[in-house]
């Protein structure tokens, strides 16, 4: 029992406000999988509306005051989408309830709370047989402090950040976060064109298109498509980098409560092995097609307590030593159930069936934080 109460307590200091610590912070150099001069494929956005008149490549890039680009590689909450579906596996699948939501009862297929994009809040979740049981655990959350409740049924929800806007309208600020930057970098462009196999017109197969059907014989690959100067990637410049920066927020772990001081001190716990465990979690670097990016062998990740007086202090701990620590929280907190939920179509059809004004009434107004 003494060798599991000191290992619960191990990082207590972290817990405690007096002793400053406003978050640990990981920084991680990464680089192409090709080498540092190798083109990389950032993530595509629609283009910006309200009258934007900039060239617009499709990719989200900021100028800075000295002319250099920065170019957003990985968004905060497509960082939290790939860590968040770990927990369904071993060796972590332990550590957080397994929530399933089956589409209908007596469905052989269901889909997991942790690949759920909004997750406690989502709509899959809020129009299942456990609705009732959300609504209260959020509420507890407003009118007692309490975050118990949602910690036995979403703890990742409070790990990554939630907010229940189409009900309780209750938000709750992510203890983790990451995402993936490149600092300056340069835009490219590339052009494609697709010419069939067959002249299917000049074999005289198909009939020449008029104005009105010519998309569709291109649509459907008879004819030569172009495509030119479209996105075609980022490469880094002489002095540019690639950075993936990670923040476990003690100060938002140190505002969770619960109804007592030890369940309070047990949550608290436990969700900073969570923490834990996704600040040190391996990642594969497999963004998306021609993003795969690897570590700078030339420069180790830096992992570092950040006290509020702006003192910083490197903090040493291995992904091991952060599961074996959150397992034992885990345990000493008590992880929730893990069950099986059913979607109710009926009440979603009476819901969308409801006149607009009826249904914002029944939204709350409670928000918990910005």
């Amino acid at each position: 029992m003494s060798d599991q109460n000191n290992l619960v307590s191990r990082f207590d200091d972290l817990l405690d406000e007096s002793d400053g610590i406003a978050a640990i912070v990981l920084r991680e150099w990464l680089l192409p999988d090709q080498g540092r001069d190798a083109v990389f494929f950032p993530p595509t956005f629609p283009r910006p509306q309200d009258g934007f008149s900039g060239e617009w490549l499709g990719y989200n890039i900021d100028v800075l005051p000295d002319g250099r680009k920065v170019c957003l590689v990985d968004t905060i909450g497509s960082q939290a989408n790939r860590l968040e579906p770990k927990f369904k596996y071993k060796p972590y699948c332990d550590l957080v309830p397994q929530v399933r939501i089956k589409l209908r009862e007596g469905d052989d297929a269901s889909v997991n709370l942790l690949d759920v994009g909004h997750r406690a809040a989502d709509a899959l979740v809020r129009f299942s047989d456990a609705n009732g049981e959300l609504k209260e655990a959020f509420l507890a959350i407003s009118e007692r402090a309490d975050y118990v409740p949602l910690a036995k049924i979403a703890p990742t929800s409070i790990l990554f950040g939630c907010w229940d806007s189409r009900g309780t309208q209750i938000k709750i600020q992510r203890v983790f976060g990451s995402e993936i930057r490149a600092f300056d970098i340069a835009p490219l462009h590339r052009s494609a064109q697709y010419r069939p196999p067959v002249r299917y017109i000049d074999e005289g197969l198909l009939d020449e298109p008029d104005s009105e059907n010519k998309k569709a014989y291109s649509e459907q690959g008879f004819l030569d498509v172009p495509s030119s100067w479209s996105p075609g990637g980022v490469v880094l410049r002489e002095n540019g980098e690639i950075r993936r920066d990670a923040r476990l927020n003690l100060v938002a772990i140190r505002a969770l409560s619960a109804d007592n001081e030890e369940n309070t001190r047990k949550l608290r716990r436990y969700i900073l092995g969570l923490g834990l465990v996704a600040l040190t979690m391996p990642q594969d670097g497999n963004l998306r097609e021609g993003c795969l990016l690897v570590r700078d062998a030339q420069r180790p990740p830096k992992l570092e307590c950040v006290y509020t007086d702006g003192r910083r202090a490197l903090f040493e701990i291995s992904h091991q030593e952060a599961l074996d620590f959150a397992r034992q929280c885990a345990s000493d907190f008590g992880v929730g159930e893990s069950r099986e939920l059913v979607f109710d179509a009926k009440r979603a059809r009476e819901q969308l069936a409801k006149p607009e004004k009826e249904r914002t009434k029944a939204r709350g107004k409670r928000k918990v934080s910005e």
